[in-house]
């Protein structure tokens, strides 16, 4: 007889199981294009979404994001803001891998965390989420104010379709999956 491995605390295991699959959304609501991450996670709110799949804003609560992140899952989106030199408004998806992140030892400010802080701290706490996208988009005004610039709120779509490209393959890579066990 053959059992299926273990896999992250909580989660169903077996030919018929769910993978779990976090969607995040980060950022400051007070400082303009930081915004992006929740408003791409208020656009996605209302759409259906995979049995499996949790979408939710964690706008400055990176602690909670970390220890939401403890319970284990198998694909984790991050969307989030990301300067990397591009034009403001250009969404990339970015691979990450958590394991490459020096441990934390810096003092954590419970009311923001930066994603590096949130793998850095994920680490020191010996776990790690698995395979781990980023939705980013290049700002253009991360200083205080309301209100996305317009480059990034222009950008928003093609963030939504990003996350839902992402959804949309791991339910195909799902179905192939369930579709060798029954054989």
């Amino acid at each position: 007889m053959t059992s299926d491995p273990p896999g992250p605390p909580d989660t169903p295991t077996g030919p018929d199981a769910t993978r779990r699959t976090l969607v995040a959304g980060v950022g400051n609501i007070f400082q303009r294009d930081d915004a992006f991450g929740v408003e791409v996670i208020r656009l996605l709110a209302d759409t259906p979404r995979p049995a499996g799949v949790e979408i939710a804003d964690f706008g400055i609560r990176g602690v909670h994001l970390v220890y939401e992140l403890l319970g284990g899952c198998d694909l984790f989106v991050l969307v989030d803001v990301v300067q990397r030199g591009h034009a403001a408004g250009t969404v990339t998806v970015l691979e990450v891998d958590p394991e490459h992140m020096p441990p934390g030892g810096a003092v954590m400010d419970g009311h923001g965390l930066a994603p590096d802080q949130i793998f850095s701290m994920l680490t020191a706490m010996g776990a790690r989420p698995g395979r781990t996208l980023v939705v980013a988009c290049e700002p253009a005004d991360v200083s205080e104010g309301m209100g996305l610039s317009d480059q990034v709120r222009e950008a928003l779509p093609a963030a939504v379709r990003a996350v839902e490209e992402i959804l949309d393959q791991v339910q195909q890579e799902e179905g192939a999956r369930n579709g060798i066990q029954a054989r």
